[in-house]
């Protein structure tokens, strides 16, 4: 049995990382109000932007557009957001399991243009190509980093480097619910439900001008960019709400730890005590 000053070492120290652990939660509870409301106002626009392109391509039928088809390599980018800290429990692992855990996909075709340090240390050492590195992104999310992350992928698909486009993140739903997310930007695909219910509530075909070639040329690029930036903006906001959340639950063990410790340290001192007045006593029978 550990002695008395083992335990109260212990103690003492788990005291402080509770501490700590109080601290990080309350940050991150700070940050989290911030995140949510970033989050909250990209999203009307994201949306708007997702049902403007469902419309467009569920009224104009079949068009032949270069994003509207897998391009002629093999190669997959896939953008990864994920934080550039841990101690978030399982927000950054849960990201990088869509890619590893991926049935049909082979890692050789696999690109990856990271977005926080720990999604690209994770697959690094599972051996996946690191194509670019952009940790200072999410530290402040920014329309015109998306901007220019688009404008780098689209010429790459264009000059058939890649042949198609994925976006891998965590979307925030509310504060304790965060759902890792795997998406294909390119080809661009239609969503049929959506599509449907406007060529239902459509009584004239599209008409477009320029024409629709062009138009989706300005469009699709400005799409993706929103897709990413709206990305960006709910990682972080789910990043510290799972670290919130870690950080909550490791005070409340260091709690349960503490309330233990404090009864194992009063069983030894009762112990110590007890074992004391028997020596007294029977020092003292011995006297007598």
């Amino acid at each position: 049995m550990a002695s008395m000053r083992d335990i109260k070492r212990r103690r003492s120290s788990i005291q402080g990382t509770q501490q700590i652990t109080k601290a990080m939660k309350l940050v991150s509870t700070v940050k989290l109000q911030r995140a949510r409301a970033g989050a909250e106002k990209s999203k009307s626009y994201f949306d708007c932007m997702y049902e403007t392109v469902n419309n467009i391509l569920g009224r104009v039928g079949h068009v032949e557009h270069k994003y509207l088809k897998p391009g002629q390599s093999q190669k997959k980018a896939v953008i990864v957001i994920t934080s550039n800290r841990g101690l978030a429990g399982g927000y950054n692992s849960n990201v990088v399991k869509l890619i590893t855990r991926h049935e049909s996909w082979n890692k050789d075709d696999v690109v990856i243009y990271s977005i926080g340090n720990k999604g690209r240390e994770l697959l690094k050492r599972a051996g996946y190509e690191i194509k670019e590195e952009l940790p200072e992104v999410i530290e402040d999310p920014a329309y015109a980093d998306a901007m220019l992350l688009t404008q780098r992928l689209l010429e790459a698909f264009e000059r058939d480097e890649i042949g198609e486009i994925y976006l891998a993140y965590t979307a925030f739903k509310n504060t304790v619910s965060h759902i890792p997310t795997l998406l294909r930007l390119l080809p661009v695909e239609r969503d049929e439900k959506e599509a449907a219910g406007n060529s239902e509530g459509a009584a004239a075909i599209m008409n477009f001008e320029p024409e629709d070639v062009e138009a989706l040329d300005l469009i699709i690029p400005k799409y993706i960019t929103s897709l990413i930036y709206g990305a960006m903006m709910e990682a972080v906001a789910s990043e510290n709400g799972a670290r919130m959340q870690a950080m909550d639950n490791a005070t409340s063990n260091a709690e349960e730890m503490i309330s233990d410790l404090a009864l194992k340290y009063n069983r030894a001192r009762q112990g110590s005590i007890t074992q004391e007045l028997t020596e007294i006593i029977a020092g003292a029978e011995a006297l007598g």
